[in-house]
């Protein structure tokens, strides 16, 4: 059965806009996706796999080792390819490898091949689902259910792209460069906080709530059921146009300039935070770059950076960092203005002339502009809108509903629907 189409999901902006996020930039971290059973985590989390592009590899290599790229390869065939061998190679959908919630740790990170120690005396090392996922999606329902063991081999995998193991005689590296997508309903256990920092991005969903919207999602999905091969060719050219915009702004990626004033805004933020350490600041980073390479901008402004601090900050705060909702996201949304409009107001009371270096009235135009565009997007609930623009030189984002400053922007840009 064909996954249901990302394009055909109903509302969740803030969901979406994450995973595209990840899907641009997978070095951003991750992402933790909170909320309530029924409230489509699961759903948007697989279907992102069908909108990656494909991927090049080693003919029969269980790591989808990169046929030309030896830092993409196991460190057998980077010895063999820097010896003159060339490989044979196949393109392959992105690997969308789930964790079971009773998975093993051997089952996770690789163990000995008993087979082949007992048939044949040798020791051999069996992958296990980290080198299953290496250059793809490595999905965890219920991720706050796991032990807290796995949770730590999954996290570290995540963070440094390698999967290393010492057991029963097996000594064992290999690359484990993947997205780490995990879902979780707060009712049903929590995670604890340093696992939380360790996600890049964290979002929490709610049911649809308008009457009309909830009509289209329930007649969509009986469609999806009834059908599921028709519904995906209903909805392929959008998935086609969206997977051609996630291809686009990844090779846009590395272009996507953050002026110097920039690193300033990003570094008040997660002081005025009071969040511990510097993942926060890397995560914005990178996340508000991803987001200037979908909203097709050559530079980050302070629109893409108070959208990706939107993502980034919640799970952080000091303050209830697990009782997410409207009290955490005003919160949040307080310390984005008021870090922004003191960085502005410094700025202009240097006596620094509109348009002047690298955050003049480029950056004021395209964050009003992203700013009206918000406002113009579907509003989500227990959000304020935006905020009115201070008629100032350089105009500070309000307060948006996550995910409306992409999807203002993508509605123009793909097909409106079937």
């Amino acid at each position: 059965m064909k996954h249901y189409p990302f394009s055909a999901l109903i509302d969740q902006d803030a969901l979406k806009s994450a995973l595209l996020i990840s899907a641009v930039d997978p070095a951003v971290g991750g992402v933790l996706i909170q909320g309530q059973k029924g409230t489509a985590k699961s759903t948007a989390a697989r279907a992102l796999a069908a909108l990656m592009p494909e991927i090049a590899v080693v003919s029969g290599c269980p790591y989808h080792s990169h046929p030309d790229d030896p830092e993409l390869m196991t460190e057998e065939l980077r010895e063999r390819y820097k010896a003159g061998e060339r490989f044979d190679r196949e393109r392959v959908e992105v690997p969308l490898v789930e964790v079971p919630l009773g998975a093993t740790e051997d089952r996770v990170v690789g163990s000995l091949d008993m087979h082949a120690a007992l048939e044949r005396g040798e020791i051999r090392f069996r992958p296990g689902l980290l080198a299953q996922a290496n250059r793809g999606i490595l999905y965890v329902d219920e991720v706050n259910l796991l032990p807290d063991h796995l949770v730590d081999v999954l996290l570290d995998a995540a963070a440094s792209g390698v999967n290393r193991v010492e057991r029963e005689g097996v000594s064992h590296s290999h690359p484990a460069q993947f997205l780490l997508i995990g879902t979780m309903n707060p009712e049903e256990g929590e995670l604890r906080p340093q696992f939380l920092d360790r996600f890049g991005l964290c979002v929490t969903v709610s049911g649809v709530r308008d009457p009309d919207r909830r009509q289209e999602l329930v007649r969509r999905r009986l469609e999806y059921e009834d059908s599921p091969a028709q519904f995906a060719a209903a909805w392929a050219e959008h998935e086609r146009a969206l997977a051609r915009h996630i291809a686009s702004a990844r090779e846009a990626l590395h272009s996507i300039e953050l002026p110097e004033e920039t690193w300033g805004k990003i570094v008040e933020m997660a002081a005025e935070a009071e969040v511990h350490g510097h993942r926060a600041e890397l995560a914005i980073a990178k996340a508000a770059r991803a987001l200037a390479a979908l909203t097709e901008k050559p530079r980050v402004t302070s629109a893409e950076l108070a959208e990706a601090a939107r993502f980034v900050l919640p799970h952080r705060l000091r303050t209830m960092p697990l009782q997410l909702g409207g009290e955490i996201e005003e919160q949040v949304d307080q310390v984005i203005r008021g870090t922004l409009e003191s960085h502005e107001s410094r700025f202009n009371s240097d006596g620094v002339a509109s348009g002047a270096g690298a955050g003049g009235a480029g950056e004021t135009a395209d964050a009003g502009d992203a700013a009206d565009e918000a406002a113009q997007g579907n509003g989500r609930q227990g959000q304020s809108g935006v905020h009115e623009l201070q008629e100032e030189d350089a105009q500070v984002p309000g307060a948006a509903a996550a995910g409306s400053l992409l999807f203002s922007h993508l509605k123009k840009k793909l097909p409106s629907g079937r």
